[in-house]
C-alpha cells in the first residue's frame, strides 16, 4: 500500500521538486517515508525558520520553488518569519505541514502540538493555506500550488495534511501527473497602447523591479531602443550590467534620482509594486511619478496599487517585454531630447558619486574588493550596514546575484540559512556554478547563528562575511538621527570567530584588504563554510578615502 505521504513525495518529484528542507518529527515522519527512495535532497535546519530561509534563497537562484516539511504547531510558528519575507518579495515556496487528526481539529484537547486554528495563522503570509481532508484531494491542491508558481504572483503556499490522512490508503492517486500551466501572454491591444505612447515620448524611463528579472534580455534592448534610463530595484540588480549607460542602478531612494523620474514624460513600470522600500526613503514619502505611467504585471490588483496608471497590462513579464520591443524596434522612433537618455543618466550618476560620505565610501570599496576577487558570486545580505550601502552604489553584472532580506519584510538572521539554499540552487547536476556570500552583521549572526552547523552538515561552502560593529549598528545610528538616547542596540557580542570554529567551520579575523583577498581566495576552494569576520570601525578608518 503507498500511502498519501508516499504518493506526496512521488507528485512533489513529478513537478520537478529537488530540493526538501525540514526537521523530522513524530508529526511528519509519514512524510518522510517515500523521501529516501526518491531523488529529492533533503537538508535539515536547526530551526523551522531557516528551513524555510533556505527555500527562499535556492528559489531566488534556482528560479523554481523549493519544499519544506513542517510539524504541526510550533514548526509553522517558527517558520510563518520566513514565509512572510518570502510572501513580501514574491518568491515560490511550498510549505507542507502535518496537522491534528480530522476529529481532532479545532478540538481545543491539549493535542500535542495543538493550535486553534492553524490555517488562519499563516493564512497572511500564504497564497493559500488549505487544510487536505482526504487522499484524493492531493493532486488537485497541488495543482493548485504549482499554478501559482508556475502563472500567478509566486508566493508561499500552505497545505496541512491531518495525521490520519498522512496515513491514507493513496494506491488510487498513483497514477497522477502534474499539470503544468503557461504564464499568461501580452494582450495585443494593450501592447499597441502602449508602444504608441512610447514612440511619442520625448524623455522616456523604465522601472523594473524583481518580477522581471526574467525579462532581462528584452528589457534591456528595449531601453537600448528607446534611449530610456533604468532604475532597478533592489531585487531586479543585475538587469543591466553595471557598466551600461543608461543605467541609474537602486537609487530611488535620493531626491536626485527623484527629479530624473520627475522629468520623464513616460515612465514603464515593470514586475515592480512601486513600493515604500523599492522607491521611498522609509517613512518619508516623496517619490511622484508626473509622466503618464505604463504598469506591467502578473498581479492583476497590483497593477493599480500605490501610483494609478495611465495604461496597464496584466501578463508575464517577459512576454510582455519580448512582444513591446517585437512592436517597436521595426519603427522608427522620433528624435528624443539631446540631453537625455545616457546622457542624463550619466549625469545623475556623477552627481550621486560625489555625495558619498566617508562610510558609504568605505563600504563600497569593501564590496568592490569582494567582487573583484569572486566575480561570479551571489551575495545574499542581512540587514547590516554594507548591504544597505551595497544596495545604493554596488549594481552586480547578472541578475539573482544580489538580495536581501533590509528592504520589504525586513527580517534580520536570514542571509545565513537563506546563502545555504541560495548554494543549493545554485549546483547543476551537483556542481556549483559560482561562490556564495552571506554578508550579515553580528547582531543578525546571532538570530541564526546554528544554521552554521546545516551548512557544515550539507557540505555548502559558503563564505560568511561578518560585518562586527558590536551590536545594532544601524538602528543606533537611526536612533541617534532622530535624537533619541540609544537604548537596547550596544548589545553583548560573543566571540563569534570562537562559535563558529565550534560549529565546524573555518574562521578567521582580516584587519586590511590584503588579508580580505587573501581569506577568500582560500575560502573558494574550501569543502566547508568560512566565516570572515571584519571590524567595521578599523576597515572604515582605513578606507574612507
Amino acid at each position: 500500500m503507498a500511502t498519501c505521504g508516499e504518493v506526496l513525495v512521488k507528485l512533489l518529484e513529478a513537478y520537478g521538486v529537488e530540493q526538501v528542507f525540514g526537521i523530522p518529527g513524530v508529526h511528519t515522519v509519514e512524510l518522510y517515508r517515500g523521501l529516501a527512495r526518491s531523488s529529492i535532497h533533503h537538508v535539515t535546519p536547526r530551526h523551522e525558520q531557516g528551513a524555510g530561509f533556505m527555500a527562499d534563497g535556492y528559489a531566488r537562484t534556482r528560479g523554481k520553488p523549493a519544499v519544506c516539511f513542517i510539524i504541526t504547531g510550533p514548526g509553522m510558528t517558527n517558520i510563518t518569519t520566513a514565509m512572510g519575507q518570502a510572501y513580501a518579495d514574491s518568491i515560490p515556496m511550498l510549505v507542507i505541514s502535518s496537522v491534528q487528526s480530522r476529529s481532532q481539529l479545532g478540538g481545543g484537547r491539549g493535542k500535542l502540538h495543538e493550535l486553534p486554528d492553524q490555517r488562519a495563522l499563516v493564512a497572511g503570509v500564504a497564497a493559500f493555506s488549505h487544510t487536505l481532508m482526504s487522499a484524493a484531494e492531493l493532486p488537485s491542491v497541488l495543482a493548485r500550488a504549482f499554478a501559482v508558481f508556475q502563472a500567478g504572483r509566486p508566493r508561499p503556499v500552505h497545505i496541512e495534511i491531518p495525521l490520519d490522512v498522512l496515513v491514507e490508503n493513496a494506491d488510487a492517486l498513483l497514477s497522477s501527473q502534474p499539470v503544468n500551466i503557461a504564464r499568461p501572454g501580452a494582450a495585443p491591444a494593450a501592447i499597441e497602447q502602449m508602444s504608441l505612447r512610447l514612440i511619442e515620448a520625448k524623455r522616456p524611463l523604465i522601472l523594473a523591479g524583481g518580477g522581471a528579472v526574467d525579462a532581462a534580455g528584452a528589457l534591456l534592448q528595449l531601453a537600448e531602443h528607446l534611449g530610456a534610463p533604468v532604475a532597478l530595484t533592489i531585487n531586479a540588480k543585475g538587469m543591466l550590467p553595471s557598466s551600461h549607460p543608461l543605467l541609474i542602478g537602486s537609487t530611488q531612494t535620493l531626491a536626485a534620482t527623484r527629479a530624473l523620474v520627475a522629468e520623464a514624460d513616460v515612465v514603464l513600470a515593470i514586475g515592480t509594486e512601486l513600493a515604500e522600500t523599492d522607491y521611498d526613503v522609509t517613512f518619508a514619502g516623496g517619490f511622484e511619478i508626473p509622466g503618464a505611467l505604463l504598469r506591467i504585471d502578473i498581479d492583476p490588483d497590483q497593477t493599480v496599487r500605490n501610483y494609478p496608471p495611465t495604461l496597464a497590462l496584466v501578463a508575464d513579464a517577459q512576454l510582455a517585454a519580448e512582444a513591446l520591443l517585437a512592436r517597436l524596434s521595426t519603427q522608427v522612433l522620433p528624435e528624443r531630447l539631446a540631453d537625455w537618455g545616457a546622457e542624463r543618466a550619466g549625469r545623475l550618476n556623477m552627481q550621486l558619486a560625489a555625495t558619498w560620505d566617508a562610510p558609504t565610501r568605505a563600504q563600497t570599496h569593501f564590496l568592490q574588493t569582494v567582487f573583484e576577487v569572486l566575480p561570479q558570486a551571489v551575495c545574499v545580505g542581512d540587514s547590516t550596514q554594507p548591504v544597505y550601502t551595497g544596495n545604493l552604489t554596488f549594481n552586480p553584472e547578472h541578475p539573482r546575484r544580489w538580495f536581501n532580506s533590509s528592504t520589504g519584510y525586513g527580517t534580520l538572521g536570514y542571509a545565513l540559512p537563506a546563502a545555504i539554499g541560495a548554494w543549493l540552487g545554485r549546483c547543476v547536476d551537483g556542481q556549483p556554478a559560482g561562490p556564495v556570500l552571506c554578508l550579515i552583521g553580528d547582531g543578525g549572526l546571532q538570530f541564526t547563528l546554528p544554521e552554521l552547523a546545516s551548512a557544515v552538515e550539507a557540505r555548502t561552502p559558503i563564505i560568511v562575511l561578518l560585518w562586527n560593529n558590536q551590536g545594532y549598528g544601524e538602528i543606533k545610528k537611526y536612533m541617534l538621527n532622530r535624537g533619541i538616547e540609544p537604548v537596547g542596540v550596544d548589545i553583548y557580542t560573543p566571540d563569534l570567530i570562537g562559535a563558529a570554529k565550534a560549529l565546524g567551520c573555518t574562521a578567521l579575523a582580516v584587519e586590511g584588504e590584503a588579508q580580505l583577498r587573501a581569506a577568500l581566495a582560500s575560502a573558494v576552494d574550501r569543502q566547508g563554510p568560512t566565516v570572515i569576520e571584519i571590524d567595521e570601525q578599523h576597515w572604515q578608518q582605513t578606507f574612507a578615502l
